[in-house]
């Protein structure tokens, strides 16, 4: 109904013009005038606010008719429902905006208790960087308190070595005094003894000569009767001999026995000794055993005797791997020692990856681990051999078999033997040695464990891998490995030293774990025999300094040393050893 009172009317036709003159509203010039300096904005809000009293009359003209209309009371009921529902609707906008009211003071709560949350957050963050600058100052303190004690210690044994030193120097001027002397006094009395004798023997010098050719003429004489005497001897016996068969036949009786008892006895002997290195002695091609032998016995006393007293430790005690490989190496172990234990069958193991990577060390913790006995043996010893390979290769297997605890034979460098029958240039002899080999490890046994080690698995004969029972992969150190062998190899070669009181063996004080992790970055494609021979080059460093003391700049300088030496032995790799590198590390460096 927005039409009664002038809303939204249609527009009256303009055809015919205004009487005064185009002004349709009927304004003057000046009102005009006025309305032409006035902006559209004003004029729009001028337009907004003006009466329209045409509406009010067609107003009054539409309700007459709505009452003369029969339907007035229905548009009556119609205009207040409409009432009614504009009024429900502002209550509704009323309650919209009373619960964005309540939100917003929810929102307003939860701003400042996260506003008191993170003021409570930054008072704790303040308090333990107070804490930590403290901790920081009291450690700096109590650093400065070592250092100068330190300093005091060296100062006084300074003081001690020099007085030492000059209390030694005065003994050895002393000792060298008394020796100059001593040898003045033994010159002259061998000087004047020596002029005595002199004059003796010019007294006493026919008497003297007179002894000598009688000596002479009593020698001769007691030759020739000597001689005379043998022939007469022998010449009576080879009489009487040749006169007496009897005699004859007893003496070649006598030889031919005497010769049965030379070959009976050596014989014998070379039964005996076999035996005996059957049992208590060791092959040649074995260069390291735990077994005992006599030779070693006697040439290492000591050593014998710590293994004796020896108890089986973990197997990967002093072996740092990647957390993986140890855990699976460690299933190798347990069923290993529960192998022995039950008397089963063992499994033969490939242990293949880069040089240095812990294989050696791992097999003889694992024979220590499970209680078994191990020998070490390396197949480039077994071409030089050539014919007598094969005979030594049955005396290794055979001596195995003799062990009452189990035999874990480790051969190192496998591939040098091992090879590829159809594909490598091979001699006769290696061929022998290595079907030999085959004869003897054609079966599962339970007398000896085979493990096998190799830099490039990838060249053993097809019948070698038909007598594996499981393959382990030695990669190269991660970063975390490389971490934990720098602690260990520098708690062993330098802090170990120091807290002894090694001579000229001093450490500066410094971060030695923020360094260990620095050359761990550093180290990146080392292996775990690179890093000991760093722990080595520490050592060096010390005995090379003037004043014995280790400084975080010398142990950081001999590990930049060691990674561009390992850069440039990875440089001088020829073409096919960069291939033979690649396929053992995996393509990179872990």
């Amino acid at each position: 109904m927005s039409w009664l009172l002038g809303r939204n009317r249609p527009q009256q036709p303009q055809d015919v013009p205004p009487s005064d003159g185009g002004n349709p509203d009927g304004a003057t010039a000046g009102e005009r005038s006025g309305d032409a300096q006035l902006s559209k904005a004003e004029r729009k809000a001028m337009e907004a606010y003006r009466f329209d009293s045409s509406a009010l009359e067609r107003a009054a003209e539409a309700a007459k008719t709505l009452e003369r209309s029969r339907h007035a009371r229905e548009a009556l009921e119609l205009s207040k429902l409409q009432e009614v529902t504009r009024q429900q609707e502002y209550q509704q906008k009323v309650k919209e905006y009373e619960a964005h009211i309540e939100q917003a003071k929810v929102e307003q709560r939860r701003i400042d208790h996260e506003e008191r949350r993170k003021t409570l957050i930054e008072e704790t963050k303040q308090q333990q960087q107070r804490a930590q600058y403290q901790d920081q100052l009291a450690r700096k303190r109590y650093e400065d308190q070592l250092a100068q004690q330190q300093r005091v210690q060296e100062e006084n044994l300074r003081k001690q070595e020099e007085s030492v030193a000059r209390q030694e120097a005065m003994r050895r001027q002393t000792i060298e005094h008394e020796i100059e002397m001593k040898e003045k006094n033994r010159l002259k009395l061998l000087e004047h003894e020596m002029r005595v004798k002199a004059k003796v023997d010019r007294e006493n010098r026919d008497i003297n000569l007179e002894q000598i050719r009688l000596k002479a003429q009593e020698q001769r004489t007691t030759i020739l009767e000597g001689i005379k005497t043998a022939g007469t001897v022998i010449g009576t016996g080879v009489e009487a001999m040749l006169t007496d068969w009897d005699k004859v036949l007893t003496a070649a009786g006598g030889l031919s026995l005497l010769a049965l008892g030379v070959y009976a006895a050596k014989g014998a002997t070379g039964v005996t000794s076999r035996y005996i290195e059957s049992r208590i002695g060791k092959p040649t091609l074995v260069g390291e055993t735990s077994r005992f032998a006599i030779l070693d016995a006697v040439q290492h006393p000591i050593k014998y005797v710590k293994k004796l007293k020896s108890k089986p430790a973990d197997a990967l005690q002093g072996v740092v791997l990647n957390p993986k490989l140890e855990e699976r190496l460690r299933d190798v172990a347990i069923a290993t020692k529960n192998t022995r234990i039950n008397r089963g069958m063992y499994r033969n193991i490939l242990m293949h990856g880069p040089p240095g990577t812990g294989k050696t060390m791992f097999a003889k913790k694992l024979a220590e681990h499970s209680g078994m006995d191990y020998a070490i043996m390396t197949g480039g010893d077994v071409a030089p051999m050539g014919k007598e390979a094969v005979t030594a290769i049955h005396k290794v297997f055979d001596w195995s078999q003799t062990s009452r605890r189990g035999l874990l034979l480790f051969v190192d460098e496998a591939d040098a033997f091992l090879r590829k029958r159809s594909s490598e240039h091979i001699s006769e002899d290696l061929r022998a040695a290595l079907n030999a080999f085959l004869y003897r490890t054609s079966e599962q046994n339970s007398k000896f464990m085979l493990v096998l080690a190799s830099n490039t698995p990838e060249q053993f004969d097809y019948a070698i891998n038909d007598r594996l029972d499981e393959m382990v992969e030695f990669t190269l150190p991660g970063l975390e490995e490389r971490e934990r062998l720098l602690r260990l190899y520098f708690d062993k070669y330098v802090l170990q030293p120091a807290a002894e009181g090694a001579k000229r063996f001093k450490l500066e004080q410094f971060d030695y774990g923020a360094a260990c992790s620095k050359m761990a970055k550093m180290c990146e494609g080392m292996s775990g025999r690179e890093i000991s021979k760093l722990g080595v080059s520490w050592q060096a460093a010390v005995y090379a300094s003037e004043d014995g003391v280790l400084t975080e700049k010398m142990v950081l300088d001999r590990a930049e040393a060691a990674a561009q030496q390992h850069k440039q032995k990875m440089a001088w790799l020829s073409e096919q050893e960069r291939l033979d590198h690649k396929s053992i590390t995996g393509g990179k460096s872990n």
